[in-house]
């Protein structure tokens, strides 16, 4: 039985690179963006209900799944953005809205700070903007945090030790930062670790962190008091997790946006495989119904 019925797979060159994914369902186009350690299958449960009265996009992010790693040597958040929008506009939408979780989420934000004609809503799931995570960066954070600093080490230390266990750096993603880890089936950990296994792949994912921790976060300095969210923004979060533990995000992301709204949900990190219910409640609700679409 397929995961997303009634969906095409495509796959869509741009950039010099590669962006696999799905897309189903009919009415105002929407783009869905997974995090680390997932693919586009993050959101397995959350798709098809969605295009019910929409067209859905999902997609696997650069080095992600069966998208490619790039060829630019430009691994930041604004250079993703970029590729994905280059996607959503490839398959014929040039106005759309966006829900990302995760790494998912800091494409999405910065998409829509940097392309606002073309988001027109903007769900964030679980994160608060990469320059304000950095600046209020302590002990805590860089414990539980930890990926973050671990992956933009200097290459090839991190990529050979991710390498080196595949398997036990996916799963204890997956098991450390979900309330319910039996959501990852077997089946499901192996498509996630997949990604993981490839040199190339790990490579790419590294970059992308290692920019979070410079390029991003200068876009996102430059931006600060500068540049708003221009279109309504809807933050979630796990109402057991980091984010809602070490911020206030609604107040966070007000610095950003003059209309948001949002709120954490009973779930761990993972709150599209953990409680899609509920995610496709807070989407629908948000990005209307298929006739809303302002």
């Amino acid at each position: 039985m397929s995961l997303f019925p009634g969906f095409d797979v495509v796959d869509v060159t741009v950039g010099g690179t590669t962006v696999h994914g799905r897309v189903g369902g009919s009415g105002p186009p929407v783009l869905l963006l997974h995090g680390i350690p997932e693919t586009h299958l993050l959101w397995r449960h959350v798709a098809p209900a969605l295009a019910v009265d929409h067209t859905v996009v999902v997609t696997d992010l650069r080095g992600y799944g069966a998208s490619g790693v790039g060829t630019s040597g430009d691994h930041s958040m604004r250079a993703l953005a970029a590729e994905q929008l280059a996607v959503v506009r490839a398959l014929g939408h040039e106005r759309f809205a966006v829900a990302g979780h995760d790494r998912g989420a800091r494409c999405a934000y910065r998409m829509a700070l940097d392309h606002p004609d073309h988001v027109r809503r903007l769900a964030v799931l679980d994160v608060v903007p990469t320059a304000e995570a950095f600046a209020r960066a302590d002990r805590e954070f860089a414990l539980g945090y930890w990926v973050w600093s671990l992956l933009a080490a200097p290459t090839p230390v991190p990529e050979q030790l991710v390498l080196g266990a595949p398997a036990t750096f996916v799963d204890h993603l997956l098991d450390s930062w979900s309330d319910d880890p039996s959501v990852f089936t077997p089946w499901l950990r192996e498509r996630y670790t997949a990604t993981f296994r490839d040199p190339d792949r790990v490579h790419a994912i590294c970059e992308q962190y290692r920019a979070a921790a410079t390029a991003d976060v200068a876009h996102d300095e430059a931006d600060r008091g500068a540049h708003r969210l221009r279109c309504p923004v809807l933050a979630l979060w796990s109402a057991t997790g980091a984010v809602h533990r070490w911020y206030d995000p609604l107040a966070v992301w007000r610095q950003w946006a003059d209309d948001v709204r949002g709120g954490p949900l009973d779930a761990g990190h993972f709150l599209p495989e953990e409680a899609p219910d509920a995610v496709v409640e807070a989407l629908r609700g948000f990005f209307g119904d298929g006739r809303a679409v302002s």
